[in-house]
């Protein structure tokens, strides 16, 4: 992985950008990458807007969400751009996490993951427990934390992927048992005492910022924090900070300040800093916008249908269904109705393609019977809401204890882009067949996001269903294309797709009809569409 360009020393507001220039300590530290090359591409400058509110609209029948995670893959289902990464380094108590909630709230931007080093502090041993107790083991070493655990993390997250971080308890000093899940990150804020102190650490960062303090004001900060959140008391927290951090802050961390792209002095208090922080993560973003629908639209066109797409049998009781749901005048009671049917019959036959295997049973005359019985762990049903949740009750009525997740997914009527919005996954979803539910799919768009949500946590490509009650040959191929081992399964598939993106014939926009809610003008089929801010 090449190397971030690095800045040429410049000063503005008192804000430093810093070159290649080093410092007379750096040889202390043998981690480190040595000096970077100067030089900068001229950045186009962009402005970030601050929103307290969450990013929703509520009208009288809905909430609509107008902020969302655009498509972070390609055409091809793959990953064709990472998050944006910002290392954010400085001493004890510098104001660090105060500094990347505040270029958070200012990106004003979705999908933001705030990652910091004191989750990764080792496991102690029952004699380090006991000088940790006593204020004699030194957290502000870099051996003290766990680099191993750190880079893959910021890997599975950078590539897109969900992680588990360790949760530390700062009285104990442990781990706790629970895990932090996060996941789905544009911009990732990596913040620690020694953010810049490992060479593949490094290599990770797309921007280094170093959080300046004057060493007064981090000493009154660590009192205030070690004694009123932590339980110390004021002798332990001096002489651990006179054995341990002053030494390490001179030592190890002031040094890789001459790393830093941008030197923040006063920390939160310098809001020119920041701003100038925030227009150059904007103007990465904007370079990094991708466009997924209008591929798909353009691909995959004239060529047969593919053999992990399974139709429900068009009998005539299937036939006479989607007679009643397609027509425009049926009443909302009746397409309830027969929309429920079908999605039994949907399901009830999507069942018979999950593993099964031979087993023995006796009979209540005591005699052996030799049946089937499912192969795999459990089964989860995970919904594209809103339209997918209705899917719900057809499979809890066929699938006993079966576990339910769902993810939001909104077209972006400004650009077109399916945006994923919000997600709730059962744990250890990667060990389960994953029943994914959507009414209709037109280009697949939605579909091909949620499929590439399941697979960053883990779930197995040949474990995920995909089921519809009705499909756009646009859509099948799309899915198919991307996702090969995916098995497509739906009760009938229209052949066309109008400018629109909706389905030809049809069956309209399937959650208004279902709910009863006014459609939205020009909406698609598969997810409803929103306008951003």
């Amino acid at each position: 992985m090449s190397s971030p360009p690095a800045y040429p020393s410049i000063r503005i507001s008192g804000c430093w950008a810093l070159g290649a220039e080093g410092s007379s300590n750096a040889e202390s530290l043998d981690r480190l990458l040595p000096p970077l090359a100067t030089g900068r591409s001229p950045r186009k400058r962009t402005t970030s807007q601050c929103k307290s509110e969450p990013p929703l609209l509520r009208t009288s029948k809905r909430t609509i969400y107008t902020a969302g995670r655009p498509p972070w893959y390609n055409e091809h289902g793959t990953q064709s751009k990472e998050a944006f990464v910002i290392g954010l380094g400085g001493g004890s108590a510098s104001g660090k996490t105060t500094v990347a909630r505040m270029i958070i709230e200012a990106l004003d931007v979705p999908w933001v993951v705030l990652l910091s080093m004191d989750s990764f502090y080792k496991v102690l041993s029952s004699q380090q427990q006991g000088q940790a107790a006593h204020n004699n083991f030194n957290f502000d070493h870099p051996d003290a934390f766990d680099f191993d655990l750190i880079i893959s993390t910021l890997k599975k997250l950078k590539q897109g992927k969900s992680v588990k971080v360790p949760i530390y308890d700062f009285t104990t000093h442990s781990r706790k048992k629970d895990w932090k899940i996060l996941y789905g990150a544009n911009v990732i804020i990596f913040e620690g005492i020694m953010a810049f102190a490992d060479k593949t650490l490094l290599e990770l960062l797309d921007m280094k910022i170093f959080v300046d303090t004057d060493s007064d004001i981090r000493l009154v900060r660590r009192l205030r924090r070690d004694i009123s959140d932590r339980g110390r008391d004021i002798e332990g927290v001096i002489k651990q900070y006179n054995k341990f951090v002053k030494p390490a802050f001179d030592q190890y961390i002031q040094p890789t300040m001459r790393l830093a792209d941008i030197v923040v002095p006063r920390g939160s208090g310098n809001t020119v800093a920041i701003d100038l922080i925030v227009q150059h993560v904007h103007s990465q973003l904007e370079e990094r916008e991708l466009s997924v629908r209008a591929a798909l639209a353009s691909a995959h066109q004239c060529h047969p249908l593919p053999r992990t797409l399974s139709v429900l049998k068009s009998t005539p009781q299937v036939r006479g269904m989607h007679t009643i749901i397609r027509d425009k005048e049926t009443s909302r009671d009746e397409f309830i109705f027969y929309s429920k049917r079908l999605m039994r019959l949907l399901i009830e036959h999507a069942l018979s393609f999950l593993p099964f295997q031979e087993c023995v049973v006796q009979t209540p005359q005591g005699q052996d019977y030799c049946g089937k019985c499912y192969a795999g762990k459990q089964i989860t049903g995970v919904s594209i809401l809103r339209a997918g949740e209705t899917m719900e009750p057809a499979l809890r009525a066929v699938c006993k204890d079966v576990r339910i997740g769902t993810i939001l997914i909104q077209t972006n009527q400004l650009t077109g882009e399916p945006e994923l919005h919000y997600l709730r996954l059962p744990k250890d979803i990667s060990d389960d067949h994953v029943i994914l539910m959507d009414c209709t799919v037109s280009t697949g768009a939605a579909a091909m996001m949620a499929v590439r949500v399941l697979l960053d946590h883990d779930v197995p490509e040949d474990k995920i269903f995909l089921l519809s009650l009705l499909m756009a040959e646009m859509g099948v191929h799309s899915v198919a294309y991307a996702f090969p081992r995916v098995k497509i399964i739906t009760t009938a598939v229209d052949k066309r797709v109008n400018d629109l993106f909706r389905i030809i014939p049809g069956i309209g926009n399937f959650g208004d009809r279902y709910f009863g809610t006014d459609a939205v003008p020009d909406g698609s089929d598969e997810e409803e569409m929103v306008a951003t801010n």
